[in-house]
Parts: C-alpha cells; structure tokens; sequence
C-alpha cells in the first residue's frame, strides 16, 4: 500500500532523492538561494509546476465544455485587472 497517495504538493515528511541538473541551472539556482536552499528551490518550483499544470488541465476541461474564451472579453478583463489603481477618493 503507497502511504504517500492521499498526500497533496508540498505535504507529509521530506524524502531525498538524486535530482541531476545542468551546471548552469545550478549555478543560477546557488546564486538565488546560496548552497543550503537549493532543495527548499527546487521544492517550490515543482509545486508551481503542478499548480500550473493543474491549472492547464482545468482551462482544457472548461475549453471542451464551454467552448474557448472570447480573446476580447479576456483582453477586456486583463486591462481591467492590470489598470492603475484609482486614487483615494475618485470612484471605481
């Protein structure tokens, strides 16, 4: 029985395993979070890696159902979204 199938990203006690990087990637990933950080690194990259495709598998799913979204409904709420916020006092 896998006593690690009901556990989510980021969940239950740490395992070590042998990753293999290039040289460069490496150097980058000390140069961000020095020696000691690299597995916290590497961690959090592999969760946003399925978040992302999670998140690819869900917009699949929808597409399928709903059909794809409008590009100009998507630009619409995408200016909105990365508008300028408003100054105190002036309406939304």
């Amino acid at each position: 029985m896998d006593d690690d199938a009901d556990l989510t990203p980021g969940a239950g006690p740490s395992s070590g395993i042998s990753v293999t990087l290039s040289a460069g990637t490496l150097r980058a990933i000390r140069e961000r979070v020095g020696r000691r950080g690299v597995s916290g690194y590497l961690e959090r990259a592999a969760q946003r890696q399925i978040e992302r495709e999670n998140l690819d598998e869900l917009v699949a799913e929808f597409d399928d159902t709903h059909g794809p979204a409008d590009p100009e409904a998507v630009a619409a709420k995408r200016a909105k979204l990365t508008a300028p916020a408003s100054e105190p006092g002036t309406a939304a």
